[in-house]
């Protein structure tokens, strides 16, 4: 039995593959697959993956190539199916990770009996590298909590889980729906039984332009991240009624500040007609920084002059200059 899956959907990333998937073969733990979810990429990527694989005929590697383009989330699904480990851990493909990751996490998960591991990860830019410390929580709910107030990261690609919370709960990645599309980490949580916190990084999550968002933002992607919104809010409501009101909130307040990293007047009119109805909970949120919520509560005050002012500070001179 393999003790992890490891599931590496693959679209246009020949320049970063070859050091993603090199990092994931020289893995100290062994009994380990690798399923590459080729979805309809147009460039080279597949092809260099397959020749580094060569080099190390040890490893189970599986391939399986969607006939269109589907989507990172669908592309997570088809490796879902295909998966046998214990453990499941994604993996972007413009990425890397250290070689201990895998072996760490899962002894960690196997000492503890436990459903889920996270861990820390580096934020990594073109000259430098910046250490993203994750909060350490006792309980799944605790660890849900923070998630949807914003303090707990819930990417996929620093957590490993097992297998069954997908299996046995009938979780699956919103296809079509790619933008948000992470949140599903915290439908696991909230059937998990138990977890675990590593306080160390093995993650680099390549960020080589930090404008990207608000470049290339658009509609899609807005009706994405209220699908996975709805989606969340609407599964832990039938499970667990209302304790949940605040941290539900906070969430869609966390959803959508990500239109107030922006100059740009629509992204503010989105974010003023986007659940208003958050807004009562902007300084609830004791889960994030007083700067977060400072910015929250000048949108909401509509004084853009200040939103604007923050974006330029972070987006133009923390990673624009400091980190790049």
């Amino acid at each position: 039995m393999m003790k992890v899956s490891v599931i590496i959907p693959v679209y246009g990333v020949e320049r970063f593959v070859e050091r993603c998937i090199r990092s994931l073969l020289e893995q100290t733990l062994q009994e380990v697959e690798l399923i590459v979810v080729d979805d309809c990429s147009p460039d080279n990527s597949v092809a260099i993956i397959q020749r580094v694989v060569e080099e190390y005929p040890h490893r189970l590697v599986k391939f399986i190539t969607h006939e269109t383009n589907k989507g990172l989330p669908a592309a997570r699904n088809t490796g879902l199916a295909m998966a046998k480990g214990e453990y499941i851990f994604h993996c972007d493909s413009d990425d890397f990770v250290e070689p201990d990751m895998l072996e760490t996490l899962y002894d960690a998960a196997k000492e503890k009996d436990a459903d889920i591991v996270w861990c820390d990860w580096f934020l990594s830019f073109e000259k430098n590298e910046r250490y993203m410390k994750q909060p350490a929580y006792g309980t799944p709910m605790d660890a849900l909590k923070a998630m949807l107030a914003g303090q707990m990261k819930f990417n996929v690609w620093n957590k490993l889980a097992r297998r069954r919370l997908y299996v046995d709960n009938g979780i699956l990645f919103p296809a079509g729906y790619a933008m948000g599309e992470d949140m599903t980490m915290m439908l696991l949580f909230a059937v998990a039984k138990k977890v675990v916190y590593v306080p160390k990084a093995f993650y680099h999550y390549v960020k080589l332009n930090s404008s990207a968002y608000s470049q290339n933002f658009s509609l899609k992607h807005f009706e994405s991240i209220k699908h996975n919104i709805e989606m969340v809010e609407t599964a832990l409501r039938n499970w667990f009624g209302n304790i949940l009101d605040l941290e539900i909130a906070c969430m869609k307040l966390e959803g959508k500040y990500l239109f107030l990293m922006s100059s740009r007047k629509d992204m503010f009119r989105l974010w003023q007609t986007t659940y208003p109805e958050a807004n009562a909970y902007i300084m609830q949120n004791h889960y994030i920084s007083k700067r977060r919520r400072w910015v929250q509560w000048s949108a909401s005050k509509h004084l853009w002059c200040l939103v604007c002012l923050h974006h330029w500070l972070i987006d133009k001179l923390v990673y624009g200059v400091i980190y790049k």
